[in-house]
């Protein structure tokens, strides 16, 4: 039988799964900063690029949940490995075949590889590391993929000033692969849930989907896409918002967005400690969207200068990160151990289910609506947060009752 790893075989454990984690990022925003020169490559316009990230996200978000039920019955070693495989080869085939139709089809390949990593890697964290330090563990893995987003457009940027964009991609897809020797080398650190190391059962889809789809799950995944509408609100929205509502200039406004974005991973360290600190979980988050929610309200109703502006939007985002670790803390709650993937690839179908509908509809409000209507949608899906993580929570402390 396996137990959950002890220091320093934890910070092995962890600096792994993150790494896989960070790749997952990584190559979610290769693509788009080569838009301008795929455009004139291969002769089509933003529009046909833009479908290749609907692509990739779609296909994502629909296999997102098969592939959890695949990690809690074949194993979540096994399954990371070939996502992470699988990716880096379709960025290679990308570069080593460049069109748009090769582009388009290897998105789609790139979409399903992305499914694995949330429900292998929360999977094997929850087997490999202890209760007292998951909660650290959950916000080192949560920052490793802000960190794999903030490093993808750099990267392309200083390939591309030393060669050209097939090469680069190439380069970005071999990386990948080495990662993934680096974890099959080390794959015995990973641990898995008896389930899968020593019980042999008949298969129970259909008491998965029980699970999925009763109603503390489905919460969760409802969590889940209001974190991702409000975040996609901002992070899409919040430049041309603050532009308009406090006359501001773009690079004043795009500086105060990099703060936002930059105090969100410092506030998932912060709440990886909290997490593991305290107990209810669900009543935490909820102060967290309420503070969210009054820093949006704030921006949207009031005057303010610059310095007040800036420093309103760090504080959300630190809370949108330090808030993150209790998130998945409440979600593991929820969740059987031998059925810890399906539950997280569920969920986490929400953030995907987000990213369809939260463009276009922040995009019509900022159309036909005042300007401010954008954060005020977003205060409100916070507080519709706050309704979802404390029912979710209450509905697991009245189960364990």
């Amino acid at each position: 039988m396996t137990h959950p790893s002890t220091p320093p075989k934890h910070f092995k454990v962890v600096g792994l799964v993150s790494t896989g984690h960070f790749l997952s990022h990584f190559y979610m925003l290769l693509i788009p900063p080569l838009f301008p020169l795929l455009k004139d490559e291969f002769g089509i316009g933003f529009t046909e690029l833009g479908i290749t990230i609907t692509v990739f996200s779609l296909v994502t978000g629909l296999t997102q949940a098969p592939v959890g039920f695949l990690v809690d019955r074949f194993g979540a070693r096994k399954i990371l490995l070939c996502g992470l495989l699988l990716e880096s080869a379709a960025f290679i085939w990308i570069g080593l075949s460049p069109s748009y139709w090769m582009l388009l089809a290897m998105m789609g390949v790139a979409g399903l590889a992305n499914a694995v990593y949330h429900p292998a890697n929360y999977a094997i964290l929850n087997a490999s590391v202890q209760s007292g330090r998951i909660g650290q563990a959950f916000s080192i893995h949560t920052a490793a993929g802000m960190l794999g987003n903030a490093v993808a457009p750099v990267t392309m940027v200083l390939l591309l000033s030393v060669t050209d964009w097939k090469t680069g991609l190439i380069v970005c897809g071999v990386t990948g692969g080495l990662a993934s020797v680096l974890i099959a080398a080390n794959a015995g650190a990973l641990q898995e849930t008896a389930s899968q190391t020593e019980i042999k059962q008949p298969s129970t889809a259909r008491s998965g989907l029980r699970l999925l789809f009763s109603q503390p799950i489905l919460l969760g995944a409802l969590f889940f896409l209001c974190i991702g509408v409000a975040g996609h609100g901002v992070s899409a929205f919040g430049v041309a918002t603050l532009t308009v509502i406090h006359e501001i200039t773009v690079t004043e406004a795009a500086t105060i967005l990099s703060a936002y974005l930059f105090a969100s991973p410092i506030g998932v360290l912060c709440g990886g400690w909290i997490a593991d600190r305290i107990r209810h979980h669900h009543l935490f988050a909820g102060v967290c969207f309420v503070a969210i929610a009054l820093a949006f309200f704030t921006m949207a109703g009031l005057s303010m200068r610059l310095e007040v502006i800036a420093f309103v939007f760090v504080i959300a985002g630190f809370f949108s990160g330090v808030v993150s670790p209790s998130r998945d803390m409440l979600i593991r709650s929820l969740a059987p151990p031998t059925e810890m993937g399906k539950v997280f690839g569920f969920v986490s179908t929400g953030f995907n289910v987000a990213g369809i509908i939260a463009p276009p509809l922040f995009g019509y409000i900022l159309d036909h609506h005042n300007p401010s209507a954008v954060f005020w949608t977003v205060g409100a899906v916070s507080l519709l947060t706050v309704l979802t993580v404390v029912t979710t929570g209450q509905k697991r402390e009245r189960n364990l009752a």
